[in-house]
């Protein structure tokens, strides 16, 4: 059976707030194929299957963040209203308010990309450990090998581009003295 949504697409969707891997309401309402404001609806019917760890609304501050961050939360393409940033237990409850078969494949499909998350945040914790106890075990000689092993086990910074054009003119002749009967 193929996944009705890549798992890579969902990982990129995945962001780091107050601690919590959560996903944001547009972006699941986008994977579950429903309106954002259906989503928040069913939500708000159901207040009580989601208690704060499972889902919290964003602080206008956090939401002005991630818009300069992302650039992918225009002004105007959202709803007026704050939104929601669901963790993976609100995830997994969302399917039970939302009652459609998609929900319930989709979801699935979060739960998958979730628990590959965690596994390789083990696995590179696992291996930051074994590195160091090679470390340890071995003597300076291999320092700098085991710094560039950090070093590539270290996520890139992300780059920053320059927001705006450069225009190339002629200086202008002001100060210059002017050639007279030319």
């Amino acid at each position: 059976m193929t996944a009705l949504v890549s798992a890579e697409r969902i990982e990129n969707l995945i962001l780091l707030l107050r601690g919590y891997k959560v996903i944001l309401d547009s972006d699941l309402a986008d994977l579950y194929e429903v309106e954002v404001k259906q989503l928040k609806r069913q939500v708000r019917r159901n207040e009580d299957r989601f208690p704060a760890y499972f889902m919290f609304e964003l602080s206008k501050r956090e939401y002005e963040s991630l818009r300069r961050q992302f650039g992918t939360l225009k002004r105007g393409a959202h709803s007026k209203y704050l939104p929601y940033a669901f963790t993976e237990q609100g995830v997994a409850m969302l399917s039970s308010v939302l009652n459609s078969k998609r929900a319930v494949q989709v979801n699935i499909e979060i739960m998958r990309a979730f628990v590959q998350l965690r596994q390789l945040l083990a696995s590179n914790a696992q291996l930051a450990r074994k590195l160091e106890a090679l470390e340890k075990k071995y003597d300076a000689q291999l320092k700098v090998v085991f710094d560039a092993i950090r070093q590539l086990m270290t996520p890139p910074e992300p780059k920053t581009r320059r927001i705006g054009f450069l225009v190339k003119e002629r200086a202008a002749p002001y100060g210059r003295p002017r050639h007279l009967g030319s």
